[in-house]
């Protein structure tokens, strides 16, 4: 039995400053689909895994993290564009998820110094200043050089030209979860007294100009949009006052949407309700949307369109939040690994909410990592053709998982020392 909610709003379509406009107000969030190729291309499993999803009914999808450096992964099995090697592989992904109406958008990034140790002992960041807390999984950054910090704007630029000539949807730079864009804009993190540090304003310079030269490069009919963190959640780092001031002067620069965030590897709120208490008297609506308050700060000083993504479950906080005005897009990621057609059953009204999944074991230790492999298991089952498993058990995802990490890092190894020897 369905609720009478009216689904008009869902289905209201969304013009973008650009001039692009979105069919509906429901996109695929960013997840990790861990699904590159032995090249770091998109395979034929990521290929088929966006054009279920291209199925379902989103009207944008927003790919998981496109990663501009091979140094930067933020997983082994990152796709990677340093160049255009992977121009007709990018085609292939476009035209199978778009090939129903929905829009692909590439996600942008690099990890800095939260990039694993199997990836590389040396990361970069804005200031030599290591991840805390996490049991020596990433090594200590060293600082980039100014002349560094410019050759990676242009790594984003030239990323974002691809995407557009590939014929992708648009693009949007990842400046937040703790990732480099976000170290940069952080004040525990950006420590340098130059032109990309030493106060706030400085502090934003590496993102301002990544938009601009990608703006310069696709042109201005291409969407550009930016995820930013509403807040580090830790003391002294950025805040919702920098992220309203940041929003501001990306709105000025012409970007197309902001999708607000929140947290990073040693304040993980982007992960679950975290620091963000919801009282059990509030609306639906903020007890389903984490991020919902920090969405309102900044709605009162911009006007570019916002995207709301994590803990958004049904129709009727959908359609409220939507009604609200705080936001104009929602994003869902989890639901969608495991309901692919979740947004066409919204729209149609044939599902009032997302099917309840608890995923947990009880370990702490064990349930952080639980939480991301068994949805990853289920992305992986899309990616070979099958549907999802909603009964999997919690124990073998966790197993398949682990032995797909370590496969793909030793096959991973073994590409990065094939290119070694090319080189």
């Amino acid at each position: 039995m369905t609720v009478a909610v009216d689904r008009e709003p869902l289905a209201r379509p969304l013009l973008l400053p650009c001039g692009t406009t979105l069919r509906n107000r429901i996109a695929k969030a960013a997840m990790s689909e861990a699904l590159a190729d032995a090249g770091f291309g998109p395979s034929d499993a990521l290929v088929r895994l966006y054009e279920r999803w291209g199925r379902g009914g989103a009207g944008m999808l927003l790919s998981g993290n496109v990663i501009v450096d091979r140094d930067g992964r933020t997983d082994p099995a990152n796709v990677v564009l340093e160049d255009d090697r992977h121009l007709a592989g990018l085609r292939r992904w476009g035209e199978a998820a778009q090939a129903n109406g929905a829009a692909l958008w590439l996600q942008l990034s690099h990890a800095g110094r939260q990039t694993a140790r199997t990836i590389t002992r040396t990361p970069v960041a804005p200031s030599a200043i290591a991840v805390r807390g996490r049991g020596g999984v990433f090594g200590t950054p060293r600082a980039m050089t100014s002349a560094e910090v410019d050759a990676m704007i242009d790594r984003f630029a030239d990323a974002g030209a691809l995407a557009a000539a590939a014929g992708l949807a648009g693009v949007q730079i990842h400046a937040a979860h703790g990732y480099l864009v976000s170290q940069f804009l952080s004040p525990l993190v950006n420590h340098r007294d130059d032109a990309w540090g030493g106060d706030a304003t400085r502090r934003m310079a590496m993102l301002l100009a990544i938009v601009e030269r990608t703006r310069s490069r696709v042109g201005p009919g291409f969407p550009i949009a930016v995820k930013l963190n509403s807040a580090d959640f830790q003391r002294g780092g950025f805040e919702p006052g920098d992220a309203i001031a940041v929003a501001q002067a990306l709105e000025r620069a012409g970007v197309d949407l902001i999708e607000v965030s929140g947290g990073n590897y040693e304040s993980p709120a982007m992960v679950g309700r975290g620091e963000l208490p919801a009282p059990a008297r509030e609306s639906t609506r903020a007890r389903e949307a984490y991020f919902l308050v920090y969405a309102k700060q900044l709605r009162e000083h911009v006007r570019v369109p916002l995207m709301l993504t994590g803990g958004l479950r049904s129709a009727a906080a959908m359609v409220e939040i939507l009604e609200g005005g705080e936001v104009d897009l929602l994003g869902l990621g989890r639901p969608l690994a495991v309901e692919p057609d979740l947004p066409a059953r919204l729209l149609d009204g044939s599902a009032d909410a997302a099917r309840e999944t608890k995923v947990n074991l009880g370990i702490r230790m064990l349930d952080d990592a639980l939480q991301v492999l068994w949805y990853q298991q289920q992305i992986h089952r899309m990616g070979r053709g099958l549907e999802p498993d909603p009964s999997l058990g919690r124990v073998c995802a966790l197993a398949r998982g682990l032995g797909e990490q370590l496969r793909t890092r030793r096959a991973s190894l073994g590409s990065e020392r094939r290119t070694a020897a090319l080189r």
